[in-house]
């Protein structure tokens, strides 16, 4: 029986692999893709980090780039499998886990590649399970081609004619931006009022600034924290206005309904879009943990990645416990707070 299984293998679940390594523990990654770094590489084409590399070292290696530059997606999956070959994690790919449960003094982990057992679990499969696209979707003529941000790779997927971009947030204002540049009309369906945070401030990185500050410590359960955590998060690095001024550009507002061909904004009701990109966001889904308490946002109840089930462990959430929760070089503080305690329990 092992002592762990990771579930996942993307910066949370390789981060964590590195401290139960440290501690010698037997121990297994599995990842229901077929690649290291699938969850960055399905990503869209031009997809790049907000953050600088010297703010995305995982711990014990330290991302292969020059101090100021932001890496692609792909040099992003390319590190995540030199650092798994570095360390030799053992990882097991294609094993998707439909179950876990907890039974007398150990875990039973159900995948497509058969059952495991083991005496603890680390959950690390990140905030993004199910994409989430509005009911009235589906009342929306099949001749408009939808997709989801998580399935958008590129301009050339969309059908010829006029877009629609839905969404307020960095996907949604970045796939706008490279829509919009080839002249097509482009409808904008969301808030205009956002706050936008440009990369670098005074010749520093805004991660600079964000890490001087103190921002990205503040913890989820101080009121700073909470505030924070509660408030809009700014868009980053994006000229939302520039792209709003462009002439084949038309910010619509909310999207409020569709039937057919016909969808209902805020400003407008339109029927000549013949494509729609869905940049709104995600749900989680825990359903296949058994036992597990989950908050009102549909998240586990935890403390600093702790469950309600002993044995049982997160990573990788937004804000398990600071801003700096969600970014590649601060998720070592959470694996080796989680490591820490489970080092200590065991001691006592």
């Amino acid at each position: 029986m092992l002592d762990f299984i990771v579930v996942g293998a993307a910066q949370a679940g390789l981060a964590m692999a590195y401290y139960l390594k440290e501690q010698g523990r037997d121990f297994l990654i599995v990842d229901k893709e077929s690649e290291i770094g699938a969850s960055w590489l399905n990503r869209w084409d031009s997809l790049t980090l907000f953050t600088p590399s010297e703010f995305n070292n995982m711990p014990g290696m330290d991302f292969p780039a020059e101090k100021g530059y932001y890496p692609s997606k792909t040099e992003v999956a390319s590190y995540f499998k030199e650092y798994a070959a570095h360390f030799n994690f053992p990882v097991q790919l294609n094993t998707l886990v439909e179950n876990i449960s907890h039974q007398h003094d150990h875990f039973v982990v159900k995948t497509t590649q058969g059952e495991m057992a083991a005496k603890n679990v680390v959950v690390a499969t990140g905030p993004f399970h199910i994409p989430y696209t509005p009911t009235f979707s589906k009342k929306i003529d099949e001749d408009i081609f939808q997709i989801h941000s998580n399935y958008y790779k590129n301009p050339q997927q969309l059908q010829e004619g006029k877009a629609m971009v839905v969404g307020a947030g960095d996907s949604g204002f970045q796939i706008l931006d490279e829509v919009s540049q080839d002249k097509r009309g482009v409808y904008f369906s969301g808030t205009t009022d956002v706050k936008v945070l440009p990369q670098e401030i005074l010749g520093k990185t805004l991660w600079w600034w964000f890490t001087k500050s103190g921002f990205l410590s503040f913890s989820r359960d101080t009121w700073l924290g909470k505030k924070i955590s509660k408030s809009r998060q700014p868009v980053i690095g994006t000229d939302v206005k520039a792209i709003l001024e462009r002439e084949n550009v038309k910010a619509v507002g909310k999207t409020k309904n569709a039937e057919g061909k016909l969808v209902i904004t805020e400003h407008k009701k339109i029927s000549d879009i013949k494509n729609i990109i869905w940049a709104t966001g995600y749900r989680p889904n825990f359903s296949w943990i058994e036992g597990l308490e989950l908050a009102k946002n549909g998240y586990p109840e935890h403390y600093r990645g702790v469950s309600n089930v002993e044995g049982l462990y997160f990573i990788g959430l937004p804000w398990l416990h600071t801003r700096g929760s969600a970014t590649l070089g601060g998720i070592k503080k959470d694996a080796k707070y989680l490591s820490d305690y489970i080092k200590n329990k065991d001691q006592q």
